[in-house]
């Protein structure tokens, strides 16, 4: 619960003219504050006549509704615009700053995408909005780092036959890591870290963490991408179009000018081919169904992900599909489809968010992939330090190298990265003589 509200409830009823002013400040305050605590006094003042208030209320308004010094991750889309906007208009001394991450180093030819050559653009794109909005721009090279941190990170396991997520990696490292660092280091001082993130953040008072929660547009939330933020960078964290809805972002862009409304909004990491990124030599292996018999050869086991059905050139009586990965024994496991789905997988990496530790078996939703819908589960803490989850329906594609977010209503309790599925691929595996 943010501490905005709380204050309102302890603020007595004859301070205001009547109870029904009180009741729809609070009404008024629940509605359109949802994005972001820190930014909760400022809606009430902008929300209220200052007539209505007795002068006991304005001091309280006047602690709430500090100014703060708050940098803007911008992209030139229409979500950091707007998010830039919203912040300059509540008074706020406020900067831009993007992140020049593409190196030259491979010639993407596909869609719209975070990584590649049309980085250029996309910054003057940014500096146009900057100085549309009057507000201070700034440009920081991330690519060595992107390089490091990022995309070695993405070859690596997707040579351990592994199907990683860069944009969750990105954010933890670069986004919410490096740029922030590189910004102070220039000698910006701010208070505050923005984005466009459609996401929403609090503190909670009774176990004194942040607390990291679902967007009011439940369509566009994006707590998959950031579940991995820490209590530091979450302090430092502010969402302010969290409470909005996407149409309502759209719609005021277009009021105040922007002119983003069309522009094209999905990005992917990279608008390529991933092989171009990978980059690896072929390494000839078998294609083996949970049987162990073969029914064809691969080049590569990085050339596959759980789930897959095409691409594999190979024939049957039905459809296979891929269903365990082997790096070691360089094996491309394939089954029909019901042995795809699975109940139980362990997560390693994990990141507690609200809480410190997971020490009992606890009741979540959980989900495995950004754009599937979180599903029923249990989650166990285990000796290693990891965490077993077991979904009460069978699910298909349990991917590791995916990321498994835990959601208690809409409060993302943490998460982690898959490491391993409990499948009848696992005895395959075992038992292959190769």
């Amino acid at each position: 619960m943010g501490y905005s509200y709380q204050i309102v409830f302890f603020i007595p009823a004859f301070v205001f003219k009547s109870d029904l002013l009180l009741r729809l400040m609070t009404t008024k305050l629940f509605r359109r504050t949802s994005g972001d605590g820190r930014n909760r006094g400022v809606t009430v003042l902008n929300n209220l006549n200052n007539r209505y208030l007795c002068p006991v209320f304005s001091i309280i308004i006047a602690c709430l509704t500090r100014k703060f010094k708050i940098i803007v991750g911008l992209s030139g889309g229409v979500d950091s615009s707007v998010t830039a906007y919203l912040l300059k208009e509540q008074g706020h001394n406020v900067t831009g700053v993007t992140m020049a991450l593409w190196d030259g180093k491979s010639n993407p030819t596909g869609k719209h995408s975070c990584y590649g050559p049309d980085e250029e653009k996309e910054i003057l794109e940014a500096r146009k909005i900057a100085e549309k909005i009057d507000i201070p721009f700034y440009v920081f090279n991330c690519a060595k780092a992107y390089k490091q941190m990022v995309l070695d990170n993405f070859r690596s396991e997707y040579l351990a036959g592994r199907t990683p997520n860069p944009c969750v990696q990105c954010n933890q490292f670069i986004k919410f890591g490096l740029l922030p660092s590189l910004a102070t280091n220039s000698g910006l001082s701010f208070d505050y870290f923005a984005t466009g993130h459609y996401a929403r953040t609090e503190f909670d008072r009774e176990t004194g963490r942040f607390v990291l929660k679902k967007a009011t547009d439940l369509q566009k939330d994006q707590t998959y991408f950031i579940y991995r933020l820490s209590q530091e960078q979450l302090s430092k964290a502010m969402f302010p179009i969290g409470g909005y809805t996407k149409p309502e972002i759209k719609a005021l862009a277009l009021r105040i000018g922007l002119a983003l409304e069309d522009k094209e909004e999905s990005q992917d990491f990279y608008g390529g081919d991933y092989k171009d990124l990978l980059n690896f030599k072929a390494k000839p292996g078998d294609i083996v169904g949970s049987d162990g018999k073969v029914f064809g050869h691969h080049q590569g086991v990085w050339n596959y992900t759980i789930g897959q059905r095409k691409g594999m050139g190979i024939a049957h009586t039905e459809p296979l599909y891929v269903i365990a990965l082997d790096s070691v024994r360089n094996t491309v496991i394939v089954g029909p489809r019901p042995e795809t789905y699975n109940t139980r997988f362990f997560v390693g990496s994990l990141n507690w968010i609200s809480i410190a530790n997971l020490r009992k078996p606890m009741k979540v939703a959980c989900k495995i992939r950004s754009a599937q819908k979180e599903k029923e589960a249990l989650i166990e803490p285990l000796d290693n330090g990891n965490v077993a989850v077991s979904f009460l329906q069978p699910t298909d594609a349990i991917t590791p190298g995916q990321s498994a977010v835990f959601y208690d209503g809409e409060i993302v309790v943490g998460g982690g990265v898959i490491h391993s599925t409990y499948n009848p691929a696992d005895s395959v595996i075992q038992n292959l003589n190769i």
